[in-house]
């Protein structure tokens, strides 16, 4: 189980190659522009592992598992492996709208999103979708719940690519943003939650070192 502890951050797993984090919603994962943007979950990690290195993000409003390496020959490895796509993750989303709730479970239950996104230039952060200037983009997706007394479904997610908001802009491009999305939900679906209803709640690869297979779970607590 995770610990929070003084320091600020709550730890999942530890070795010399690596380190699990569950990052809090609202925290940022490495520093902001900004003196009021310094607190981050690195800067609080590295403050005990002064050679521990972000190789992959979370969104602010993003809870769940963050992968960090230690020292720069496993941050090396480790990027590849996310580049070659070779880490698997897998979120739990709650958005706004109703999906037909699937009869099995079973992996045809998966569909995919396939639209290119690209940086809004006008609006930065924002992203859009772009079909000339956007990146090749894929996100696969399943109905895990429906509420019809709150309007709302609760999705498993899979991005296959790994672009900045991918989830958020694909999920508000098939006409489900996600709950508390300020940036990309209509103002009433934004103030559905007091955060962002997007958790990692699974993180799996091949240990840098030893190449056993490592699994990580976190329960999605919304």
């Amino acid at each position: 189980m995770p610990s929070t502890d003084q320091a600020g951050f709550s730890l999942v797993y530890e070795d010399e190659a690596l380190l699990v984090l569950d990052k809090p919603a609202g925290l940022l994962s490495v520093p902001g522009r900004g003196d009021d943007k310094q607190d981050c979950l690195s800067s609080r990690v590295q403050k005990r592992y002064s050679n521990a290195s972000i190789v992959h993000r979370l969104d602010m409003g993003t809870s769940g598992l963050l992968l960090m390496a230690r020292g720069a020959d496993m941050q090396r490895v480790l990027n590849n492996a996310f580049a070659s796509r070779s880490v698997y993750k897998r979120y739990e989303a709650v958005v706004d709208g109703l999906r037909t709730l699937p009869a099995t479970g079973a992996d045809d239950d998966w569909q995919t999103i396939d639209l290119p996104i690209a940086l809004d230039w006008p609006n930065r952060p924002r992203r859009i979708i772009d079909a000339g200037l956007g990146k090749p983009s894929q996100t696969r997706w399943q109905v895990m719940q429906v509420n019809p007394a709150t309007h709302c479904s609760r999705l498993r997610l899979e991005p296959l690519t790994g672009r900045s908001h991918q989830l958020r802009v694909h999920l508000r491009a098939i006409g489900h943003p996600i709950w508390g999305d300020a940036l990309y939900a209509p103002p009433a679906v934004a103030a559905r939650s007091a955060r962002l209803l997007l958790h990692a709640t699974e993180l799996a690869l091949r240990h840098p070192v030893s190449m056993q297979p490592l699994r990580f779970v976190s329960p999605a607590p919304f």
